[in-house]
């Protein structure tokens, strides 16, 4: 018995269990905003939840939650919001939007929550040195470019194609807070990225130029850098 936890710390560590549950009802109500045509509304829910995604890992690590609360799976608890926010809404929002034209954004969807599901059923999905192993289905972030920016069906729809493919290929992907390698460069690239994905929301995805080339600029070196990095090892003879 001396070696029992305080009640205290179980309940704190319990709470951030809930910080990551609440995702879900971020999920629930960019899901009825989804329904109701309202995009802005959406983007800014699943803002929300990936804030959340963000700060709940390290407050869990820090509080060496698996100890205290062995019963709960707070590995499990994310996946399960993170489906919902990072894939299924997203490809809602596609699918309603028609931005890809019809049936593409139907097809596109499809795509979008079967691959999905397949990769988080994948044991392999983080790498020794932190990184995704295959697209890590960053739907959310995929779905709100195709938003912003606006490319031709084409584009979008062979995007999605690349994306899915790449999440059974063993190519490196950016973990933007894990990953030590270049994590100065990608800290400040998130939060370039975040900067206009906000100012995009605000301006209701009609866009200044400016804006709409930062955000497919720093999408671009968030999707590719994993891949490059990788490749540059590999030259110099490391292993993954």
């Amino acid at each position: 018995m001396a070696n029992a936890v305080p009640p205290f710390e179980q309940w704190r560590a319990f709470a951030i269990h809930l910080l990551t549950a609440s995702g879900a009802f971020f999920a629930f109500m960019a899901l009825i905003a989804a329904a109701e045509r309202r995009w802005v509304a959406v983007f800014a829910w699943l803002g929300l939840a990936l804030f959340i995604d963000g700060i709940d890992g390290p407050l869990a690590r820090k509080a060496n939650i698996k100890a205290l609360l062995p019963n709960w799976s707070g590995d499990l608890l994310d996946s399960i919001i993170d489906y919902a926010t990072f894939v299924m809404i997203p490809a809602v929002a596609l699918y309603l939007s028609g931005l890809i034209g019809e049936p593409w954004s139907g097809v596109a969807a499809g795509m979008i929550v079967v691959s999905a599901a397949i990769y988080y059923a994948d044991t392999r999905m983080k790498t020794k040195d932190n990184y995704f192993r295959g697209f890590p289905v960053a739907w959310n972030m995929v779905v709100f470019a195709f938003f912003a920016i606006r490319p031709t069906e084409w584009v979008a729809f062979g995007f999605v194609v690349v994306c899915t493919i790449a999440t059974f290929l063993p190519i490196k992907f950016l973990h933007p807070v894990r990953v030590k390698q270049l994590r100065g460069a990608n800290l400040a690239v998130v939060a370039a990225w975040s900067v206009f994905g906000f100012v995009g929301l605000i301006d209701g995805f009609d866009l200044a130029e400016w804006t709409r080339w930062g955000l497919a600029a720093t999408s671009l070196y968030l999707f590719s850098i994993g891949g490059i990095m990788q490749l540059i090892d590999r030259l110099r003879g490391r292993s993954d």
